[in-house]
Parts: structure tokens; sequence; C-alpha cells
């Protein structure tokens, strides 16, 4: 990988902003886990009515595995870039470091979220514009060439 000169600051973001969703991430989806009733958050369970779920405990799961450990695993990979086999596999591309490409999937997992839980709750309030928006700025932070171009594989590590 190149690591010539230092991280660009889009690099820097990109830490950032996978950390800040992370840690919220993780700390939602223990409010959740602690009180599954919602209430914890004011969160109404009337809001789960169009959901499969009777109550937020299962969304608390989800919420601290995926969008909290996950991005925090992500950017563990993003600043440390080691050599992981098992996400390979996950990554069409080639040239560039897995966790590039596992950022790309984080922020288009992230849009997917919340458009799915705003279609259960009939509802969009501020927070999920907020999150969306956080979703679409990780894509975009990872597409800049600046990052691509610090993720790149120098042809020893995970290109085979």
């Amino acid at each position: 990988m190149t690591q010539a000169g230092k991280r660009p600051g889009a690099v820097i973001l990109l830490y950032i902003l996978q950390a800040f969703l992370g840690v919220g991430a993780i700390g939602g989806g223990l409010m959740l886990l602690a009180d599954p009733s919602g209430e914890m958050i004011g969160m109404p369970s009337s809001v789960l009515e169009r959901s499969p779920f009777e109550n937020f405990a299962i969304p608390g799961i989800l919420l601290l595995v995926i969008f909290g450990l996950l991005p925090l695993l992500v950017l563990y990979g993003l600043v440390k870039k080691p050599d992981w086999k098992w996400a390979a596999p996950l990554n069409p591309f080639r040239t560039l470091h897995s966790a590039w490409a596992l950022s790309l999937y984080i922020g288009f997992g992230q849009i997917i979220w919340i458009m799915v839980q705003t279609y259960m709750m009939n509802a969009v309030s501020i927070v999920h514009v907020v999150y969306t928006s956080l979703g679409l700025l990780i894509q975009a932070v990872t597409l800049l060439p600046a990052v691509q171009g610090y993720f790149m594989l120098d042809g020893r590590a995970e290109r085979r």
C-alpha cells in the first residue's frame, strides 16, 4: 500500500465519520437493549406497528453490532491496514484495501437501515435526515480520489 507522506485530510475525515457512526450506534443499541420498550430514548412502541418486532431488543442488537461494532472494526482496518484474508472475498476492488470496500458498504448499509426504519415507523425525523446524510457522506468521502489513492495496494497484500 502506498504509505508515502502523511494521511490526506479526507482519510482523517473518514476515520471521524466511521467513529461517529460506531460510537453513536453502540450507545443507541445499548440503550435499546437496556430498555427494549424504547421509553429510555423517548421512542414509543407504537412506531413498531409496521415492523416485525414486538419491542426494540432485536433492532438494538442490529444497531449495536452492524452499525456500532462493525464501523469500529472498519475504522481499525482503515487505520492499521491489516491483511484481512476473511475480507478479501467481500472486496471486488482488488487494487484497494478491503477496509476501503467495507467502508463503502457501511455507507450503503446505513442508508438502507434508515430507509427501512422510516418505512416501518411511517415517519421521518431530523435524526433520520442526519443519519442518512452520514451514510451518504461516508460513501462520498470513501470514493474521493485522495482516499482511494491512500488505500491502493502495492501488490504485496491482498491482490491475488
